[in-house]
């Protein structure tokens, strides 16, 4: 997960957090989010870097962007013993420093669930994507439970304050597929990120600018 907000102690409690939600499961989700990842890449949200280790050796360089200073420096370090070259920078999602149509690859994950305007993120992902270029994307979204659906939509308000700006009640999918990106594959299941938590859906796809 990366941030997209201006809170620093999120960061530092996310940065603490991270680590066991990895070990409970969500390094080996990201391990194959990257697996199709190939060429330029640019990684949204990158937070402390715990993707990095996964990049496969058909990637020739990864931009990851991260706001947060805590994460950023995490990153850093994580990025010197990468398999592949990785670029930190400070940088959002909303604003991506590429070209029109220079990227093989985005990749997104547990970052759209945080980001203001997802629509705009979006826009800029498939800016930069070239034609038959790839968005992986690895979020929790919205229960299609009625009940937990309906118990998310009244936790947002305060949870998104608590929690850098994160919406448990995001359809990413739905969100990818209005910015014109063609779904190619998802994969969609239950995950409890720590002890004691109820598992919540979770989403893990690759989709394609045309």
């Amino acid at each position: 997960m990366g941030t997209e907000t201006n809170n620093p102690s999120f960061g530092r409690s996310y940065a603490r957090a991270g680590p066991r939600m990895d070990a409970r499961g969500a390094a080996a989700h990201r391990c194959r989010l990257v697996q199709a990842a190939h060429g330029a890449v640019v990684e949204i949200g990158a937070g402390y870097g715990a993707t990095f280790p996964f990049y496969p050796a058909a990637v020739t360089r990864v931009l990851a962007l991260e706001p947060d200073p805590t994460l950023r420096r995490l990153a850093l370090v994580a990025a010197a013993t990468a398999p592949v070259p990785v670029t930190v920078l400070d940088g959002v999602a909303e604003s991506l420093p590429a070209a029109d149509a220079s990227i093989d690859v985005v990749v997104a994950s547990l970052v759209l669930c945080s980001v203001a305007k997802p629509a705009a993120v979006l826009a800029e992902a498939v800016r930069v994507l070239k034609p038959g270029g790839l968005l992986l994307f690895y979020e929790h979204v919205r229960s299609e439970r009625r009940v937990l659906a309906f118990a998310e939509d009244l936790l947002t308000p305060l949870w998104s304050r608590l929690a850098g700006g994160c919406h448990p009640n995001r359809d990413t999918t739905a969100s990818i597929e209005r910015a014109g990106l063609a779904i190619r594959s998802v994969e969609r299941f239950g995950f409890s990120v720590l002890p004691g938590n109820p598992p919540l859906a979770h989403v893990l796809g690759t989709a394609v600018k045309a």
